[in-house]
């Protein structure tokens, strides 16, 4: 078990406000948010970010992205939104589990 916040935030061992969840990945409002909606896209499966992302992790990534615009329009942001992946402490990244951020405001 990894000391991970976001490892925590997925197996329910820390509370959340969740917004999806299937067998690879999990979806939950950030508690600091930047934006009317700001949520966070994470996979079950724990890699640190996108520098380390391998090939066996296409697949999932690939369906992470193509989830965002569901979720985002399901979150009322049938407008536009911003989407975010910071890569490493350079990229603005705290949490060492790779998440997108999906962030608008609702119209």
């Amino acid at each position: 078990m990894t000391d991970c916040i976001f490892c925590k935030i997925i197996d329910k061992q820390i509370p959340s406000s969740v917004v999806y969840e299937d067998d690879e990945m999990f979806c939950f409002k950030d508690i600091n948010p930047a934006a009317p909606v700001h949520l966070l896209l994470v996979p079950k499966v724990h890699f640190d970010s996108l520098a380390h992302a391998q090939p066996e992790h296409e697949t999932l990534l690939g369906k992470m992205m193509l989830k965002v615009p569901q979720i985002a329009a399901e979150s009322g942001l049938t407008n536009g939104f911003k989407t975010l992946i910071n890569t490493g402490k350079g990229g603005g990244q705290e949490v060492f589990h790779l998440h997108i951020h999906i962030m608008g405001t609702p119209v």
